[in-house]
């Protein structure tokens, strides 16, 4: 029994651009909030709630009140949900297909878990052609830090899976905050990505990166034996 945990944005759909150009914008239209790093890697948590949490205590010295962060949230997933509407998002090619075909398998057990608000995903997923609601899942709904996330999404698929105790894990994602909350886990880490990118994945720990799902057989041969022993380790 494995289990295999995967990123959304960058990794099952090609949301990250967009995403980034609207959470920008959000933060200056909510807030006015102008000229804020762009570059998530550089920041402690990469998540919709941990972004937020560090730019508040950078430009105001205090944490968002729970008023702000909902309000926030809600202009960020409604621009999201327009700009799904006026050009739907794209899988990553074979996304679609690898969830349907590993959750069809006996051996396998399928979660998310996305720095992203759960709202977000859902709606970048459904427009992908894909069902967020389908898979045990966390998000920055649960959690201010990845890893956080990543062990909630653990224990999540864990509860659903009952006596299906899985033997082994992976964790697929796009981004350098994958690979570096995997390295806090413990959890092997496959990359999704090309070009300059893929090498950078490597040199942050990935077992090995793939442009994409087109090839079907060499990354589900690659789950298999990439997974590490499975121990649970609660938060």
């Amino acid at each position: 029994m494995h289990l295999v945990l995967f990123d959304i944005d960058g990794t099952l759909t090609h949301s990250q651009s967009i995403d980034t150009e609207i959470y920008l914008h959000s933060l200056s239209e909510i807030f006015g909030f102008a000229d804020v790093d762009p570059d998530w890697s550089s920041y402690r948590h990469t998540t919709d709630s941990g972004i937020l949490h560090e730019i508040f205590a950078s430009r105001l010295g205090r944490a968002p009140a729970a008023a702000e962060i909902s309000t926030f949230r809600a202009h960020f997933v409604n621009a999201i949900a327009i700009a799904a509407a006026r050009t739907p998002f794209r899988e990553i090619l074979g996304a679609n297909q690898v969830l349907s075909h590993l959750t069809h398998l006996p051996f396998y057990c399928v979660g998310l878990a996305t720095g992203g608000w759960s709202d977000s995903a859902r709606c970048k997923m459904r427009s992908a052609g894909m069902w967020y609601d389908a898979f045990p899942s966390a998000s920055a709904d649960d959690a201010v830090s990845r890893v956080s996330i990543m062990q909630i999404a653990i224990d999540r698929v864990m509860a659903r899976a009952g006596e299906r105790r899985p033997d082994t894990i992976v964790y697929v994602g796009d981004g350098i905050w994958d690979a570096r909350a995997c390295r806090q886990l413990e959890v092997p880490f496959v990359g999704i990505a090309a070009g300059g990118h893929a090498e950078t994945l490597r040199a942050e720990g990935a077992a090995e990166v793939f442009p994409d799902y087109s090839e079907m057989a060499a990354f589900c041969t690659t789950l298999a034996v990439t997974g590490r022993p499975f121990v649970n380790r609660p938060l």
